[in-house]
């Protein structure tokens, strides 16, 4: 399993553990959470979405035989969100997609059909994002 899968699932198992589960910086119980988080700004959804989508175009292209992403369009995407494209290759970014991907493997039938459905070339969501091999 490559390092970076390995950290996604640790990352994402460390974070849907029960609270009681986690211990706080000095091994007692977690600090209270914030009665009132930050709200998530407009740049942090644009940020998930570019993830989300660089997940699902690496999934794409590993898992399904009939369509292959189409990276010039992404790029374009992924400048209009206001994401730099190397922020997607390292850090935070880079883990959540990867996460993104393992999620999609889960059935990848389905997620390829969703693929071609949302980002194929009359795709609902972004058109031609995802193009016959």
């Amino acid at each position: 399993m490559p390092k970076q899968a390995l950290a996604a699932m640790l990352l994402l198992a460390a974070m849907t553990l029960p609270v009681g589960a986690q211990s706080g910086p000095d091994g007692g119980p977690p600090p209270p959470a914030p009665e009132n988080p930050p709200p998530e700004t407009k740049a942090d959804r644009q940020k998930n979405s570019a993830a989300k989508l660089a997940g699902l175009l690496f999934f794409v292209q590993n898992a399904c035989p009939e369509v292959k992403p189409d990276y010039e369009r992404f790029k374009t995407v992924v400048a209009g969100l206001g994401v730099a494209l190397d922020d997607l290759s390292k850090g935070d970014l880079l883990l959540r997609s990867r996460a993104y991907t393992e999620i999609y493997t889960k059935d990848t039938p389905a997620s390829c059909a969703r693929a071609v459905a949302n980002f194929g070339e009359t795709g609902t969501t972004i058109p031609g994002l995802v193009v016959k091999r």
